[in-house]
C-alpha cells in the first residue's frame, strides 16, 4: 500500500473511531508506541497491521459498556478494513476529563 493510501486509510479509520458511541478518543499506548507512522506525522492509536487488518487503541467514556463500545468501533471500521479489527481499551475517563 502506498504511503498516500496508508495515510488516507489511517485518517479515515481514526475519524470513524472517534465518531463511535462511547469513544472519548484514540490512545497512543502507555509509552506512545501505538500509531501509524507516516512521512512527517503519525496517527496515534491506529496501527495498520497489513493491507487487511488493524489494531485500534481507545479511551472510553465512563458509563458506557466496554463490550458495546468495542462493538461500535468494529462496526464503524468494518466498511474501511477488510480483515480483522482488534480493539484495545486503554483507559476509561469521565465526561468532564
Amino acid at each position: 500500500m502506498s504511503s498516500d493510501a496508508t495515510a488516507a486509510l489511517a485518517d479515515d479509520v481514526a475519524a470513524a473511531v472517534r465518531a463511535a458511541e462511547g469513544v472519548a478518543d484514540l490512545h497512543a499506548g502507555v509509552l506512545g508506541e501505538v500509531g501509524t507512522y507516516l512521512p512527517g506525522r503519525r496517527v496515534p492509536g491506529i496501527r495498520l497491521v497489513d493491507d487487511a487488518a488493524c489494531e485500534i487503541h481507545v479511551t472510553v467514556l465512563f458509563g458506557h459498556r466496554l463490550d458495546a463500545v468495542v462493538a461500535a468501533v468494529r462496526e464503524a471500521v468494518r466498511p474501511l478494513v477488510a480483515g480483522a479489527v482488534h480493539v484495545v481499551v486503554e483507559d476509561v475517563v469521565s465526561r468532564s476529563a
